[in-house]
């Protein structure tokens, strides 16, 4: 885009223009937060089981005796070397946001349908503190509709997003919110699916107040450009599906 070159009288009236479009933007935003707070809750039936790296633990356990758990749903299968740069963007921004959550009644865990053994090294290279347990075995990722069967796919029966599965990935990522009651009943509150879970990346924040913003002009989404945060040198495009 090539810029427009004004004078300053002309840049301060264009400029508060485009402000007051940010202000009626974010009070559509609060509007929105206050109407994802009013929608339903549905109980969750079945007893998960997820491996963590002190033995086994429930569901229930993950809330680590907070009323409110995040779950982020990290694309990487059984056996799969890949390892997403688009769910690593967003990991990359949550131990600093989760020094504050645990302080207000909120945990945060990432769950894989990847054993242990391959988690940990990658979770080690990185160097990432969040817990991030395994739910191999277990039908947690095919539940929530993060993870889907070769005959899901095959046959078209699979959601994602409460829509129809378009894509041929296997693994997609997410996220699931879940809260706990006194009695230790756990309900579903909230999800977050495909691009629902940009605004929890800073750094496309940043971004967006630069003269070139995302500047994704390749595939049109974060793999143009994303990479993890210890492979910046390397070239090559790894394919992700998280932006699509």
């Amino acid at each position: 885009m090539t810029p427009r070159i004004v004078t300053a009288d002309e840049w301060t009236e264009a400029h508060r223009a485009h402000l007051a479009q940010e202000k009626a933007f974010i009070r559509q935003r609060d509007a929105l937060a206050a109407a994802r707070l009013a929608l339903p809750w549905v109980r969750v039936e079945k007893d998960y089981v997820f491996q963590a790296a002190d033995g086994p633990v429930s569901l229930g356990d993950l809330f680590q005796g907070r009323s409110q758990l995040i779950v982020y749903h990290f694309m990487m299968a059984p056996g799969d070397p890949h390892r997403c740069p688009g769910c690593s963007f967003l990991c990359d921004h949550i131990d600093g946001a989760n020094q504050h959550l645990r302080h207000h009644d909120v945990s945060l865990v990432v769950v894989s349908r990847a054993p242990l053994a391959e988690i940990a090294p990658f979770k080690a290279r990185i160097g990432w503190a969040f817990d991030w347990v395994s739910s191999e075995g277990s039908d947690f990722n095919f539940d929530f509709q993060v993870s889907f069967s070769d005959e899901q796919i095959a046959t078209g029966k699979a959601a994602y997003n409460f829509a129809p599965l378009t894509s041929r990935s296997p693994e997609l990522p997410g996220l699931t919110v879940f809260t706990k009651d006194d009695a230790g009943n756990i309900f579903c509150t909230f999800q977050v699916r495909s691009r629902g879970g940009d605004p929890l990346i800073g750094a496309y924040h940043y971004l967006d107040l630069t003269p070139k913003g995302r500047n994704e002009t390749g595939r049109g989404n974060l793999s143009d450009w994303v990479r993890l945060h210890d492979e910046y040198e390397e070239s090559g495009a790894r394919d992700c599906h998280c932006g699509r």
